[in-house]
């Protein structure tokens, strides 16, 4: 995100849409899922649609997503336009995932906002994907300045803010927690629940598990590890001595800990009193629990994102697209390239003070 170029011009258009009326279409395809959401600059979601993709086998193939995003893109925006009730000619503004995500994914979204606000003539706001995350949160729990765990298939970060900036105090050196649960569940033979990532089918085994299996525990400092975690449990899993649902319990209970330990260890650091779950994750019961207990023991409240607002979605790309555009910043055409590798701490976040 950058500030425009022709500052009077952007003052006089912001003044415009100021009112709760103006709204903001948000494209969301950093990876499997392409969503459109349409927010009002008052913080309303009025739609938040999306289509995924599922490959026959294996992980996300980055070139069948984006092909699958191109072909649903028309029928997804129309289904977030007629949900809202929203003619195109009233939008205001555009806003995109720029990053981080994967790279033919994010183009294909990226060149859907293009054309659009070109088409409409109206300004672009390129989002980063993290920020959307913790932002959506914290729109949807009331909570104004948390410590924030963000878990889902391609990150695992805790971050608060502090001088402009979301900070990172803790994430993972290898592989993410969403995309540790969703290897292993591949793994086992276990397929997608209905509109929940593959890892929720791990949750719904774990529930059946009694006994905890030996598996590698790797926090160094403020990160944390999972590849070794899945290493040894997909090795156990092939031997075949112990049963799916004590492995699923175990592997839960080892990751979810390892989380928890770096987020306490932010929270104490911060001594801020409110913590936030975001990301596919937090759709868990036991990560929230075990978050939760933590949250209590430092007397801080802890909040989690509504499901519909979990996994990755359009309505957080427009609601953190209209935070930007009120504070000064859009993004010039030439200017809207995607970063696969955009990091959360360094993206301004000027709505905070």
């Amino acid at each position: 995100m950058y500030p425009p170029k022709n500052v009077e011009f952007m003052k006089n258009m912001q003044k415009a849409h100021k009112d709760d009326d103006s709204c903001c279409l948000g494209i969301e395809s950093s990876a499997d899922d392409f969503g459109i959401g349409i927010a009002r600059f008052n913080g309303e979601i009025l739609a938040n649609k999306y289509d995924s993709y599922i490959p026959s086998e294996g992980g996300i193939h980055p070139r069948e997503a984006a092909r699958h995003h191109s072909e649903v893109a028309d029928k997804v925006l129309r289904e977030a336009l007629n949900t809202a009730g929203v003619k195109p000619n009233e939008l205001s503004l555009i806003a995109f995932s720029q990053g981080p995500g994967l790279g033919p994914s994010l183009r294909t979204g990226a060149t859907v906002a293009r054309a659009l606000a070109s088409y409409l003539s109206i300004p672009l706001v390129g989002v980063n994907h993290s920020v959307a995350h913790i932002e959506i949160g914290k729109l949807k729990t009331g909570v104004v300045d948390p410590v924030t765990l963000y878990a889902s298939g391609g990150n695992t970060l805790v971050t608060a803010f502090e001088s402009g900036r979301y900070r990172v105090f803790g994430e993972t050196l290898d592989i993410a927690l969403g995309n540790c649960l969703d290897v292993f569940a591949r793994a086992a033979g276990l397929k997608h629940q209905k509109g929940l990532p593959l890892g929720a089918a791990v949750e719904l085994l774990a529930a059946k598990g009694k006994n905890l299996v030996s598996l590698p525990y790797v926090v160094k400092g403020m990160d944390l590890s999972l590849s070794g975690l899945l290493t040894s449990a997909t090795a156990q899993l092939n031997e075949g001595k112990v049963c799916l649902e004590d492995l699923c319990y175990s592997l839960q209970e080892h990751a979810f800990s390892m989380v928890t330990e770096v987020t306490e260890r932010a929270l104490a650091h911060t001594e801020k009193k409110e913590v936030l779950l975001t990301g596919g994750v937090a759709a868990n019961k036991r990560l929230q629990s075990m978050l939760n207990f933590i949250a209590q023991d430092h007397e801080a409240k802890f909040n989690v994102v509504p499901l519909e607002f979990a996994t990755d979605n359009g309505a957080m790309i427009a609601w953190t697209g209209v935070l930007a555009y009120q504070h000064g910043l859009v993004t010039p055409m030439d200017e809207s390239y995607v970063k696969l590798r955009w990091r959360v701490d360094k993206v301004d976040v000027p709505w905070i003070q």
